[in-house]
């Protein structure tokens, strides 16, 4: 079994409720999406052709029992990241997933946390959402929005409201999409979307779902990657 690695390396989770904890990312190569606020673009193309014993040799490297693995989107290569996540599993890892939710989560085993994007209309991909993956959710799991307008803020109120989700289970993440200037790079520390007038919205309209912000943009520089 082999995997196409774009790169694996240990930082600072920066989103989710994992946010501030540390974690091994191991980031798969390849992307169908070309959502707006990719901010790993550099993942979609090239990478190293890797065996499974390798990549766990290279996680075991860092200090670190928790796992996530991302992309691109890492259910491109199915089959590869099921066996991969077993195996960490297997070694006592707590193992999370970055997924854009439009790939079956079916071959994922149950376990893995699961962090699922639900694409808004600002992203370019909204209708891309599996919703079949609804049903594959543990209690352990967790939806995103990224937001990046009052658009996409009562785009993700209505797909709450329709399916029913209450944030008990899973867990629901709203967060403002970080700025791009007109050359479509990030500006450092910025975002699309005030932070203060998404978090005033949910206060507003008790939303439940937790304010989540890419906490390693505002760390590091945001263009860096690596972290």
């Amino acid at each position: 079994m082999a995997l196409q690695i774009t790169e694996i390396f240990h930082s600072i989770q920066g989103e989710s409720s994992h946010a501030g904890l540390p974690c091994v990312f191991v980031r798969l190569t390849g992307c169908n999406l070309r959502c707006r606020w990719c901010d790993t673009e550099y993942s979609f193309y090239g990478g190293r052709r890797m065996e499974l014993d390798a990549v766990l040799g290279e996680v075991a490297r860092f200090p670190c029992r928790r796992v996530e693995i991302t992309g691109g989107e890492p259910l491109l290569q199915a089959a590869g990241v099921a066996a991969l996540a077993q195996a960490l599993l297997e070694r006592d890892y707590t193992v999370l997933l970055e997924t854009s939710g439009e790939r079956d989560l079916a071959p994922v085993p149950a376990a893995v946390v699961k962090i699922v994007d639900v694409k808004c209309p600002a992203s370019g991909e909204a209708g891309s959402f599996r919703e079949a993956n609804l049903a594959l959710l543990q209690p352990w799991d967790e939806l995103k929005f990224v937001i990046a307008s009052r658009e996409d803020y009562d785009f993700a109120r209505r797909f709450l409201a329709g399916h029913q989700l209450s944030g008990e289970r899973p867990a629901l993440l709203f967060s403002p999409a970080f700025r791009q200037d007109a050359r479509g790079e990030r500006g450092s520390g910025q975002c699309q979307l005030d932070p203060a007038d998404l978090a005033g919205w949910m206060l507003a309209d008790a939303v439940p779902a937790r304010l989540s912000l890419q906490i390693h943009k505002f760390i590091w520089d945001p263009a860096r990657q690596g972290v």
